[in-house]
């Protein structure tokens, strides 16, 4: 293993014979590819600058505009409104260079016209939203306005293939809701949570309020939602995420699991520099702007501004906020293992090939060293309370060799933990995915560090997994990184028999280089400090996976309903079983629609499924009354997450009410009994096959188990599902140990219950009515 060491480019010392100069040819090498590959992504940003500043349009119709207009100006004739000779006029010259200078400048105006005018009719188009409101799928009709609007959608944007961010200038702003609507849609959300007294009292708190200071802090938002590109997106990072000071750990970051059906390798060295070279692909895909935005039905783009920020990415702790800090390039990642840390170069000239990384990777493996004192658990610090942290930093990690070796973590492209122990996964012993999840979602609480964009993390058995920190992105847009990770092992022929990466190196990879630390008793005392919180949160969290296998996404489209409303009304059947009343649930949805959109908040107790669950027990309702109560609750589900995605959602709106509130520094009863209830059932569905490369019809096996995340509430539950195909569906199922009212494993019961007995009244339904 190669130590750390100095390098100088060149050296000079002045003897009694004069200059004696040294030259160290491979690090002025490094320089110079390192300052070629700087330029060369500087001139593919400007060429990708310019691409998506015309889109729709293309640069060479520039030059098609300029030949026409010449080839009309030499003929004789007039081009439109006369310009080439109103130039000329202007600037008094006949002369050809003159009158090739007027052609041009005219056929600039008319290119910017039309370019501009493309772009401005797309945005509008883009504007409709009616088209989430019709049904879609086999047998459903789609309205004349739908269809023309699709047909001038792909008309404009389907004649020049798009780059990552070329939809960006196109995408609508955020609309802003009105109060009154935002009002009524809460009124409406909380009217199963509250009996008849404490209803018409928050009745009477939303009049005063819609009637009161609440006018007052929409004006300002008003003028917030047209200053800036997206009224929420700015204050929901700042306020939600970076102002945070508890721990990131459990409560904030989340983790991904590996596709469980398939294993290409036993070896963690092959297996981590497939993963590591996957990523690194992806991100020079990225920074080229060549990996295509996610488009709804191929026609309707999603806002990519949030993918910027997956590779490269920090967040850097501060006393009262943290800070996000990104960097346009980053040559090398950090890898951790058996508590110490590795800078290891993954470019040379190009990104290295799996083969050369196995080789990196393998060193690591077998480096007999020992950790530095207090090097082992000094990620607990990313770990536990964000003060705490800041204070660490600015005390012994902001000079000297500390700081170089922090600076090295925090600029890497990303960071790898090889584990050693295994990741494992048996459908006749679920603890064991229990494990995996744990291991991933917190490890030991300093093998992960927590303020990466995202921690790649590798089993001794070849599985892998992550672990993501929250404010830079949302959970779909690391999902679609995992995606492309887990799909490139299945569309290349990555492994030899043996399980190693197949090829043959090329280069000799620079070695890895063992970062050095000078942790004094002092800083190891305040690891410790944070240690005992990571230690405290690790022993309170509790996690269940529940695998159902017995029917999925198939079913319920037979079925005829959304797969992810039917999913929603079961949690809410199984809370009410398992607590005995409602509660107010939140599931994530996405505003992606619109520039720099986030998420939204869908509220799936509603009074249409509080209906459906009292009537599941009760035993003097029919099944075709359960049916079309459960009919019912999933179309009022449905349009409350197509009224989210449309920007008609309720608690972000509210939320930026609030902080306009806090800065005119007016209380308002109403905005702090809303933001003050506790979200007791917290959901998200973690998209699957976002992108055509994971296609199950042909890789049946790839199936990604999806991920989770920790309880918002102490008293509550976090759940994360997927939809895994046809016939699997996922449940990441959290509590806290120290309530007595949660219990993940028997919650997990209840979901089971639940999806049984709604298969059963389908069945029974279909049966009594003659259904197939």
């Amino acid at each position: 293993m190669a130590e750390a060491h100095q390098a100088v480019a060149f050296s000079f010392s002045i003897t009694h014979e004069g200059w004696d100069v040294n030259f160290d040819r491979e690090v002025l090498h490094l320089v110079w590819q390192s300052g070629i590959r700087s330029w060369k992504k500087r001139i593919a940003r400007f060429q990708n600058s310019i691409h998506n500043g015309v889109y729709p349009g293309h640069l060479w119709s520039l030059w098609l505009i300029f030949s026409v207009v010449s080839a009309v100006h030499f003929l004789g004739n007039a081009v439109p409104f006369d310009l080439a000779a109103k130039i000329l006029y202007l600037l008094n010259e006949t002369s050809m260079r003159w009158q090739f200078a007027a052609c041009f400048l005219t056929a600039l105006l008319y290119w910017l016209t039309i370019i501009f005018t493309l772009r401005y009719t797309l945005k509008f188009l883009l504007m409709y939203k009616g088209w989430m409101y019709e049904s879609r799928g086999k047998g459903s009709k789609t309205s004349l306005p739908t269809k023309m609007w699709f047909i001038c959608v792909r008309i404009f944007s389907g004649w020049n293939r798009p780059k990552l961010y070329s939809f960006q200038g196109s995408l609508p702003r955020l609309p802003l809701p009105s109060l009154h609507d935002t009002m009524t849609r809460y009124l409406r959300s909380v009217r199963p949570l509250l009996d008849d007294a404490n209803y018409e009292r928050m009745q009477q708190l939303a009049s005063e309020f819609e009637n009161g200071i609440g006018k007052k802090l929409q004006r300002y938002l008003w003028l917030k939602s047209w200053w800036s590109t997206n009224y929420v997106s700015d204050w929901w990072e700042e306020y939600v995420y970076l102002r945070g000071r508890s721990p990131l750990m459990i409560n904030s970051n989340f983790y991904g699991i590996d596709a469980l059906f398939m294993q290409p390798t036993l070896s963690q060295a092959a297996r981590a520099a497939s993963a590591i070279n996957s990523c690194l692909v992806l991100r020079r895909l990225v920074e080229r702007q060549e990996l295509e935005p996610i488009m709804i039905q191929g026609v309707v783009p999603l806002c990519s501004w949030q993918y910027e920020r997956i590779f490269n990415t920090t967040r850097i702790p501060g006393m009262e906020t943290d800070k996000i800090v990104h960097l346009h390039d980053s040559n090398h990642i950090v890898v951790y293992h058996k508590g110490k840390y590795f800078k290891v170069i993954i470019y040379r000239g190009r990104i290295l090939r799996p083969c050369e990384i196995q080789i990196q990777i393998q060193q690591i493996l077998e480096d007999k060293t020992e950790p530095l004192p207090g090097e082992e658990r000094l990620a607990a610090l990313t770990a536990g309370e964000r003060t705490h942290w800041a204070n660490v930093r600015r005390m012994f990690f902001s000079k000297g060799i500390n700081k170089t070796s922090l600076d090295v973590i925090e600029k890497a492209a990303f960071v790898v933990v090889l584990d050693d122990f295994p990741y494992e996964f048996d459908m006749q012993k679920p603890d064991k995915l229990d494990n995996y999840g744990k291991i991933l979602l917190h490890g030991t609480g300093y093998n992960r560090w927590f303020d990466k964009s995202f921690t790649l993390c590798i089993a001794n058995n070849g599985r892998i997994g992550f672990n993501a920190e929250h404010s830079w992105a949302d959970a779909a847009v690391t999902s679609h990184v995992w995606e492309w990770v887990i799909t490139t092992q299945i569309l290349e022929n990555r492994y030899d028999e043996n399980g190693n990466t197949i090829g043959k190196p090329e280069i000799v990879p620079p070695a890895p280089i063992r970062l050095n630390w000078d942790i004094k008793s002092e800083c190891q005392e305040a690891i410790e400090k944070s240690m005992k919180v990571v230690t405290s949160l690790i022993d309170d969290i509790d996690l269940r996976i529940y695998v159902h296998d017995n029917y999925g996404k198939g079913f319920i489209k037979r079925c005829k309903l959304s797969p992810d409303a039917y999913l929603q009304m079961a949690l809410q059947l199984a809370y009410y079983r398992d607590a005995g009343r409602f509660s107010l649930t939140y599931e994530a949805s996405m505003t992606r629609l619109f520039r720099e959109g986030r998420t939204e908040t869908v509220r799936p107790c509603t009074i249409e499924s509080s209906r459906w669950v009292k009537a599941m027990d009760d035993s003097s309702t029919t099944t075709e009354e359960r049916v079309e109560l459960l009919k019912q609750a999933c179309h009022r589900h449905q349009m409350g997450y197509q009224d989210a995605m449309c920007g008609k959602g309720i608690d972000r709106h509210l939320f930026c009410l609030y902080v306009v509130s806090k800065y005119l520094e007016v209380d308002s009863p109403f905005l702090q009994k809303v933001l003050s209830e506790p979200w007791r059932l917290s959901t998200s569905q973690t998209p699957h096959g976002q992108t055509g490369r994971m296609d199950l019809s042909k890789f049946p096996k790839c199936i990604s188990a999806g991920g989770g995340f920790g309880p918002v509430a102490d008293d509550g539950y976090g759940v994360s599902y997927i939809i895994a195909g046809e016939d699997m569906l996922f449940f990441h199922i959290s509590n806290k140990r120290c309530s007595t009212k949660t219990d993940c494993h028997r919650f997990a019961k209840e979901i089971e219950k639940a999806l049984a007995d709604m298969k059963a009244l389908y069945i029974d339904y279909q049966s009594h009515n003659g259904s197939k």
